[in-house]
């Protein structure tokens, strides 16, 4: 019997380790301006079975550019008219608050620090775009001195180096935004439906597609946060709408 056991725990161990999270249909739509592309992609756990949504919003760094809105004072407007009043192209919700809605961690927003770069365990990753430069930095990279157009400091990293992070919280299932930086120089904002972290880290470090591999994503403001907004070619918008309140956007819009 215990011998029966021990296989079944071995081949157990094997199952898990053998499971992986494999795209099951994508679609594409293209954007209100050249060069930007919504993907819807849906995957599955070949393990379980269970499948997960993602919405992307996928832009090359030479046409587009990041921009960080801020919203330090009340009334706070949902991520959809926060992009329609800026003539943003695509955008999700930012980075960490408090409950009186101060940042946690840096922010940066048209080329202003509203709060400071600060040193804590759940911020270990910094978006910062300048000029036609987008990066993801670990806060060990981030030096204080560069000049940034926007910059958030959120976490943790969920993509590293093109492979997951390990470590990762994996029974919490909520909604999730992220940025990412992709290959071919290009980045993506995107929003995943209930996912753990841990799960989240597995799914955004495979090939999504033959043109699109991620090297590095960061973790934004989940749970009731997160958002999507999309301006499609004909000017219409596909939007999931935030829960609640948020501090900070970060949107795409032309150079």
């Amino acid at each position: 019997m215990r011998k029966f056991r021990a296989a079944l725990f071995v081949f157990f161990v094997a199952a898990v380790a053998s499971a992986q999270w494999n795209v099951v249909s994508t679609e594409f739509e293209p954007g209100a301006a050249r060069g930007l592309e919504h993907r819807y992609l849906v995957v599955e756990d070949s393990a379980s079975g269970d499948r997960v949504s993602l919405e992307l919003a996928v832009f090359p760094t030479r046409s587009f550019k990041l921009r960080v809105i801020d919203q330090p004072s009340e009334p706070r407007v949902e991520l959809s008219e926060a992009m329609r009043r800026g003539d943003c192209l695509a955008g999700v919700n930012g980075a960490y608050f408090d409950p009186d809605y101060n940042p946690i961690g840096l922010l940066i927003a048209d080329g202003r620090t509203i709060a400071p770069f600060r040193r804590a365990r759940l911020l270990t990753g910094v978006l910062a775009a300048s000029g036609g430069k987008v990066q993801i930095l670990r806060v060990g990279e981030f030096s204080r001195e560069q000049k940034l157009n926007a910059a958030l400091e959120c976490g943790p990293m969920i993509v590293d180096l093109g492979n997951r992070v390990h470590g990762l919280e994996g029974t919490h299932l909520a909604r999730r935004t992220f940025a990412a930086v992709t290959t071919g120089d290009r980045i993506a904002l995107g929003f995943c439906s209930n996912v753990t972290l841990g799960d989240l880290s597995k799914i955004l470090a495979t090939q999504l597609a033959a043109d699109l591999k991620i090297q590095r994503a960061l973790n934004l403001d989940g749970g009731s946060s997160s958002a999507f907004w999309f301006k499609r070619r004909n000017g219409s918008a596909f939007s999931i709408p935030e829960e609640k309140d948020v501090r900070d956007f970060v949107a795409v819009v032309p150079r």
